[in-house]
């Protein structure tokens, strides 16, 4: 009987043993979690703080790289849209002249340029070139040209094709090309006049803010 009870006593401290180091291997093993479980969630937290600062580092760089270009896109939009008005009170200009103060425009600009070039009535060879205008209309010009002698230019008119929306004549000898274009007028009015216009059609405040 007594061999007996020893015998349940002994297993019981056995399995007593068994549990206790039992439980000190799953505290081990908690603790182990814990700990790693810790320094992934530090690890995570830094990884996390660090994009998030890189983050507001780019943002940042974006900002700065957005203001510096303000000025820069603010004058582009400007210049856009000063060029725009321009073009559109040109056109409307344009639209508003009768044919005949057209005609009288390029005689005026041919008569200028033939002013200075004399020895092109002594050519022998005499072409003329036009676009925008009909034949009966640059014969009308011809005649209105001062020191120009249109019988002798009359006999070689041809028309041109042209991607250019405004008219123009041309006078071609062996030695020089005369041109006379509401274009070229245009443009150099655009040109010489340029602050003066702008100023008219949009106002001193609108150009220097």
């Amino acid at each position: 009987m007594e061999e007996l009870q020893s015998t349940e006593i002994l297993e019981r401290e056995i399995l007593e043993d068994a549990r206790k180091k039992a439980m000190r291997i799953l505290k081990t093993v908690d603790d182990t979690i814990r700990a790693k479980t810790s320094e992934w969630e530090k690890k995570t937290a830094a990884a996390i703080d660090e994009l998030e600062k890189k983050k507001d580092e780019q943002k940042e760089l974006a900002a700065e790289k957005i203001m510096a270009r303000l000025p820069v896109d603010k004058l582009r939009i400007k210049v856009e849209k000063i060029e725009e008005l321009l073009k559109s009170a040109v056109e409307s200009w344009y639209k508003s002249l009768n044919r005949q103060r057209i005609l009288d425009l390029l005689s005026r600009e041919l008569s200028k340029r033939i002013a200075v070039c004399e020895e092109i009535s002594a050519s022998a060879k005499k072409n003329v070139y036009y676009s925008g205008l009909d034949r009966n209309e640059v014969e009308t010009i011809l005649k209105n040209v001062k020191g120009l002698k249109s019988n002798e230019w009359s006999g070689n008119i041809a028309e041109i094709s042209s991607a250019d929306y405004y008219p123009s004549i041309t006078l071609e000898t062996e030695s020089m090309r005369v041109i006379a274009s509401i274009r070229k007028s245009i443009d150099f009015l655009l040109q010489e006049k340029r602050e003066e216009l702008v100023e008219a059609i949009v106002g001193r405040t609108f150009m220097e803010n």
